[in-house]
């Protein structure tokens, strides 16, 4: 789907607030009401909106640390891989996983409660997927979290 410079201003807006209604999203994109709704469940229908949610602060929800988790693996056959993805599913805490190039085969992002509830998780992914090395790292500080995509390379 080509996206025009309506749709990118309407997805720039979408991104800031998930919940502006049609009428909301048209006044501050300077895009006709009936265009901006069409747009918008095209937008939809292809798959480039995925969903709209609710970001919430993390530490107002006893969240508050987050780890990101390194692991690598001597073993990259299918069956292991699905059996970490079965794990990784049943893990709430895990709140991203990433297949990486490099020295690091896997990057899990969690969010916890403490240090703790770190331990918890961490036995329960070494008890269920053998792996070769785990480390993580603490966030101190988040400097920068951002959930909107830039759309400059789309126009």
């Amino acid at each position: 789907m080509k996206i025009s410079e309506q749709d990118s201003r309407i997805l720039n807006e979408l991104q800031k607030d998930g919940t502006l209604s049609v009428e909301a999203l048209s006044e501050k994109t300077g895009v006709p009401r009936n265009t901006c709704w069409r747009r918008l469940k095209q937008l939809e229908e292809s798959g480039i909106i995925k969903g709209r949610v609710a970001v919430l602060d993390a530490e107002m929800a006893g969240c508050g640390l987050s780890v990101m988790i390194f692991i690598r693996t001597s073993n990259h056959d299918d069956h292991w891989f699905e059996r970490l993805k079965q794990t990784v599913s049943t893990i709430p805490e895990i709140v991203g996983f990433y297949r990486t190039s490099g020295e690091i085969d896997y990057v899990l992002r969690a969010r916890v409660s403490d240090v703790k509830a770190y331990d918890i998780l961490y036995k329960k992914l070494i008890g269920n997927v053998p792996l070769a090395d785990v480390s993580a790292s603490f966030i101190m500080e988040e400097v920068k979290e951002e959930t909107a995509i830039p759309l400059t390379n789309l126009v």
